[in-house]
């Protein structure tokens, strides 16, 4: 065939196509973890009422048609990394918990593993925390779900160590504890160590109070820095930032429309 049918007609039978490759499989999840981590740095900045596709596109670096292609809106790549901060909360406190041989081990263990959660959240955690209340935000939902899941695990676990477990809002009051001094801890300094110890003191007494045995009592004892008399003042855990600044924007954006 001459060149010139070539250039008239349609590409021969086995002849390489011009343009741009056909992208990865791996490439293709690149970008999209690419977009979901932008997400997760507007989300952070501006909470979810600020979080737009146009502010995405600015932080990941990418052009729109790129984004429609994995996403359909701004909630999309949101719920990812919620699902994804979910996950980890429920999957770090499970392996805690069933490491723990007693109720006090598995109280001191998951206390870390909600403080560790915490402050792995970095920057975000100030509109989780801040948007746990507000319906009209997909944190609020998510919320109830992982609260379902850590309370069905938790109360799984003490039946297998034979203890009867608290009552359901026991167990509530006790996993609102953990968020809100999670909270208080994960906006402190990393190196100040007695904010981090007021944070586990108080999460241990309220735990141990609704465990409520004089056994869990005298066991907390072989945790000598568990229940210091001096990690009381919850100024301490609040003086600085775990890396990120103390406030939150409040920006809204009107989602019905494309931005």
């Amino acid at each position: 065939m001459a060149a010139a049918d070539v250039k008239g007609g349609a590409i021969p039978h086995g002849a390489p196509r011009r343009g741009r490759p056909r992208q990865t499989a791996a490439e293709a999840e690149a970008v999209r973890a690419r977009i979901v981590a932008a997400t997760a740095d507007v989300f952070a900045e501006h909470g979810y009422h600020g979080v737009s596709v146009a502010l995405i596109l600015e932080r990941a670096g990418i052009a729109r048609p790129t984004f429609y292609r994995y996403f359909a809106n701004a909630d999309e790549p949101l719920h990812v990394l919620l699902n994804e901060s979910d996950m980890a909360l429920v999957a770090g406190l499970q392996i805690a918990i069933d490491e723990a041989d007693n109720e006090v081990a598995m109280v001191v263990a998951g206390i870390d593993a909600y403080l560790q959660w915490a402050c792995d959240r970095g920057p975000a955690l100030r509109p989780l925390y801040a948007e746990l209340h507000d319906p009209s935000s997909p944190v609020s939902g998510h919320r109830m779900q992982t609260f379902d899941m850590l309370r069905a695990r938790l109360i799984v676990r003490l039946n297998d160590l034979g203890r009867t477990p608290p009552q359901s809002i026991d167990v509530d009051v006790l996993l609102h504890v953990f968020e809100y001094v999670g909270f208080r801890v994960a906006l402190a300094d990393h190196d100040d160590d007695a904010g981090i110890a007021w944070g586990r003191a108080i999460m241990a007494r309220v735990a141990l109070a609704i465990l409520n045995t004089p056994e869990n009592m005298q066991a907390a004892t072989a945790f000598p820095d568990l229940l210091a008399p001096d990690a009381t003042d919850p100024e301490r855990a609040g003086q600085a930032s775990c890396g990120f600044p103390v406030s939150v924007g409040n920006q809204r954006n009107d989602r019905g429309k494309t931005p």
